[in-house]
């Protein structure tokens, strides 16, 4: 049986109004009446109907979350912290997996908007102009995690990833290093593109080294591309003595390859990856890495998000975290 709102008011014998104050925590209900709604709605088992109260409200108290892999380490540690301030703010959670594809992401997109979301956290590796035309059609807010676009229109939550690049490179080239390669995800990519890259070059420029196209290598973030990363750095007339690698997961493939053949880490090869997730703590060596602050990128995008929602006053839309690097068993 669906018990309904108007079963509550009258068994309670008040009004549906009255019900309904108590329902959404209206504060001027009187403490006896909202004891008695509230037990007749646990014994009758009555559970608000959230569409409707969306309707009225025009507010679904939902928020679309757009990643590319909750499978991933990575997007599974933005998506907790997305979550986690969602509950205290009291959004739900509507999760999907865009599989990092164009069509499903702009997909999920319009299906996220049509079950009448209130905003939208989203996470991708390469924002398009195809992209940014959808955001700003949006109805309702979006913030991107963990992402960037080059216009900054679109408000966004990330770490200074090219300034990370020239932290780890700059240190390789103070200990001697002249054969340095940078291992990282596709190119097409504006963070690697335009960050990264540009952050490696700049740092081999400032030490004095001159730039080697054969040292950057484009990967897909998995442990395989990291493999075979090293197998063509190997075939190389001069083999890289220290690597920068774009993610944990591939930085495993690089050792692995590399201990494979026979290189000694850190002794004759000095790896760094980026991320930190629990991964590179569970390899031997353990990994020297940049340490996004995961959680908190998906914490402080939500928090973004319900400040737009709310029509609360906005300072800074591009957000950028602290970082650091934890230097672990794969350097000297």
């Amino acid at each position: 049986m669906n018990i309904t709102i108007y079963d509550v008011a009258r068994e309670a014998n008040v009004s549906m109004a009255t019900v309904s104050r108590v329902v959404n925590g209206n504060p001027n209900v009187k403490p006896t009446t909202r004891k008695k709604v509230l037990e007749v709605i646990d014994r009758l088992g009555y559970r608000p109907n959230a569409v409707a109260r969306g309707l009225a409200s025009k507010k679904t108290t939902t928020v679309g979350v757009i990643i590319p892999d909750v499978s991933n380490m990575l997007y599974a540690e933005l998506a907790r912290g997305i979550e986690d301030i969602a509950t205290m703010y009291k959004y739900n959670i509507i999760l999907s997996n865009s599989d990092q594809n164009k069509e499903k992401e702009l997909r999920l997109l319009n299906t996220m908007l049509g079950k009448q979301v209130d905003g939208i956290v989203f996470m991708s590796g390469n924002i398009t102009e195809e992209h940014i035309e959808e955001f700003e059609k949006s109805s309702v807010p979006i913030v991107l995690a963990g992402s960037i676009e080059p216009t900054g229109k679109i408000p966004s939550v990330n770490i200074d990833y090219k300034k990370a690049t020239i932290e780890v490179i700059s240190e390789f080239a103070k200990k001697g290093h002249k054969e340095i390669a940078l291992v990282i995800g596709p190119l097409h990519d504006a963070v690697n593109r335009e960050l990264r890259l540009e952050g490696y070059k700049e740092a081999l420029r400032n030490a004095g080294i001159e730039f080697n196209e054969d040292y950057v290598l484009e990967g897909d973030y998995t442990y395989e591309s990291g493999i075979e990363a090293w197998q063509r750095l190997q075939e190389l007339d001069k083999t890289p003595t220290a690597v920068f690698v774009g993610s944990d997961e591939m930085a495993l493939g690089v050792i692995h390859g590399a201990l494979d053949a026979g290189v000694n880490i850190p002794e004759q090869l000095e790896v760094v990856s980026s991320d930190n997730t629990r991964l590179a703590e569970m390899v031997r060596p353990q990994l020297t890495s940049v340490v996004q602050p995961l959680y908190d990128i998906g914490a402080v995008s939500m928090r973004l998000l319900t400040k737009y929602m709310n029509k609360e006053t906005v300072t800074e839309n591009q957000v950028i975290l602290p970082h650091r690097v934890e230097y672990r068993n794969s350097t000297k």
